[in-house]
């Protein structure tokens, strides 16, 4: 049990992942005007987008501290583990967008686009048998990703948590979630630059 059950947080991550991305797309809908749903079912499936999200996003940290420490890392994690967490991270941007979501769309789209370019860069360069391994920068903007998209989702379904709160705070707590955002899609895109440049100089020292 003990051996296989980081691997298992990994798949319940990518589970959780599709999941939620499901449920974007019907709310997504459902926004559009076509009314899928009563507003009652619309709250549960809000909080249900969110609890998914954080639960695979708190697996993102357990299942590789776990792996490592019990000694039973293997291949098979090493490869789902990063495409759990594109899934999710990608997912979460792509659902938070449909719905409109404010401080998403550029910030978002600044980061899909470097998670595809370096997942682009790594199948060109695996041939050639030049691996890029992660770097302590590109794991912490995954955990700062995480928390400035769990910050925007929590606050873009407010109205289902029943809180009674001032509207002001809401907002000042809505403008800080997108500069973070923000400031994350700037590491994101400086750990992309570092990859280039690794990957620049392997080749060199390659050819």
């Amino acid at each position: 049990m003990t051996k296989h059950l980081p691997n298992a947080l990994t798949i319940l991550r990518l589970i959780l992942s599709i999941a939620m991305f499901v449920g974007f797309g019907v709310m997504a809908q459902d926004l559009s005007g076509e009314a899928l749903f009563a507003p009652t079912v619309g709250v549960w499936l809000a909080r249900f987008i969110f609890a998914a999200f954080v639960i695979a996003a708190v697996t993102d940290f357990f299942d590789g501290w776990l792996a490592r420490r019990w000694g039973v890392t293997s291949l098979m994690g090493a490869i789902l583990d990063p495409i759990a967490d594109k899934i999710l991270v990608c997912g979460a941007i792509l659902g938070l967008m449909a719905i409109g979501t404010p401080g998403v769309m550029v910030s978002g789209g600044l980061i899909l686009f470097r998670e595809f370019a370096v997942s682009a860069l790594r199948e060109v360069l695996a041939p050639r048998g030049i691996k890029l391994p992660v770097t302590f920068l590109a794991k912490t903007k995954t955990a700062l990703q995480l928390f400035a998209l769990g910050g925007l989702m929590f606050l873009r379904f407010w109205p289902v948590w029943l809180i009674d709160a001032p509207i002001t705070p809401l907002i000042k707590a809505l403008q800080a979630f997108e500069i973070l955002f923000a400031l994350t899609a700037v590491i994101t895109l400086w750990t992309g630059l570092e990859y280039a440049l690794a990957a620049r100089k392997a080749l060199k020292a390659n050819s």
